[in-house]
């Protein structure tokens, strides 16, 4: 017999990450001391995407030349759309 105690009381209290998983439960993970998260979901130092992140919308759907142009597009499919009504 051993006679070593386990002492996981102090874990079990502890508060739980408050991400949600993929099966849409509740992560059973310890949070990391000071924060909500656990070292899995942002919790760790390091972790989630550096401070102005370069790799963020590189395909340039909202830059301001690719707004321009879908607004002119909008604009023209509505000119056609009230020349299309003005023909029936």
């Amino acid at each position: 017999m051993s006679d070593h105690i386990r002492t996981t009381g102090a874990m079990l209290a502890s508060p739980r990450c408050g991400a949600k998983t993929r099966t849409s439960g509740a992560c059973r993970s310890p949070a990391v001391h000071g924060k909500t998260r656990c070292r899995m979901h942002g919790g760790a130092p390091g972790s989630g995407a550096p401070r102005a992140n370069q790799n963020a919308r590189k395909h340039g759907r909202f830059s301001r030349d690719a707004i321009a142009e879908r607004r002119q597009i909008r604009e023209v499919l509505g000119e056609v759309r009230k020349l299309l009504e003005g023909m029936k």
